[in-house]
């Protein structure tokens, strides 16, 4: 028997039999390769196809012991293992201490168990000897000191810096001999030069431009910059072809060669030129 159906028909799913409860069947996860390792590991999760391109370029940028350290340090071999009070620090070697003024220091009390010699005379008029040698003595200079404290306390000039002891050097002021040296052999060298260019106009082989001549070629330089400057003014200020960029830096290295002839011809009075 037949069923008809007015209107829409139902949809394929839609069954009786879809409201009786299915045990739920969990699909099994695909098995995947391991790189480097034979056979198949089951149920190990999802691998992406990606991973070796992500390792390659992981590691492209990247460089052995660039910011770990080294990746292999040499070990030592067993006897030499480190030792007690290895690594502290070694202290140079105990020196006898002595003070800068030891010198001028008076000697020392006598100790307690050192006893005077006992029963020593003398005719010795202390007094007058005394007397006498302070009048033939010379009197001693002072030692130049300074106070930079407000209790008064004073220290030794000298070791301070204070003083100027280059000023009272015996070639202070004087023109080093390095520098003499120097002046010779440039002059040296420039009688050399004059001695060839006066050679050379004897033969005719060079000629020195006049002032006139001189002062037409600066003119001429200059004339040409103002040219070419006015010519680089004109281009257009956006350079997208390649023409318009060749163009620009032509003519920026032919200006810039014009202002270094003009800066050689502005700087030497007298110009040499050769005949060929």
């Amino acid at each position: 028997m037949s069923m008809a159906y007015y209107g829409r028909p139902p949809p394929p799913e839609e069954s009786i039999y879809n409201l009786i409860p299915r045990e739920e069947i969990k699909p099994s996860k695909p098995a995947r390769f391991v790189e480097g390792k034979p056979g198949i590991i089951k149920n190990a999760g999802y691998t992406s196809k990606f991973k070796g391109t992500v390792k390659t370029e992981l590691k492209k940028d990247k460089a052995p012991a660039k910011t770990m350290g080294p990746a292999k340090v040499d070990v030592s071999p067993p006897k030499q293992f480190l030792k007690k009070h290895q690594k502290e620090p070694k202290l140079p070697p105990k020196q006898e201490f002595h003070y800068p003024d030891e010198d001028s220091r008076r000697p020392a009390v006598p100790r307690k168990e050192e006893k005077p010699l006992m029963g020593l005379q003398t005719n010795k008029n202390f007094i007058t000897t005394n007397a006498v040698e302070n009048i033939m003595s010379v009197p001693k200079k002072p030692v130049a000191k300074y106070v930079d404290t407000p209790k008064g306390a004073t220290f030794n000039l000298d070791p301070s810096g204070l003083n100027p002891k280059y000023v009272q050097k015996k070639d202070y002021g004087k023109t080093p001999e390095y520098l003499n040296r120097r002046k010779e052999e440039v002059q040296r060298a420039q009688e050399e030069y004059e001695a060839y260019v006066r050679e050379h106009f004897r033969r005719g082989a060079m000629k020195s431009l006049s002032e006139a001549e001189r002062q037409m070629m600066l003119d001429g330089l200059k004339d040409n910059w103002e040219l070419l400057h006015h010519q680089y003014q004109g281009l257009s200020v956006v350079t997208d072809t390649a023409p318009k960029k060749a163009r620009k830096e032509r003519m920026e290295a032919e200006m810039k060669q014009l202002e270094r002839d003009i800066e050689a011809i502005q700087k030497h009075k007298t110009i040499y030129v050769a005949n060929h």
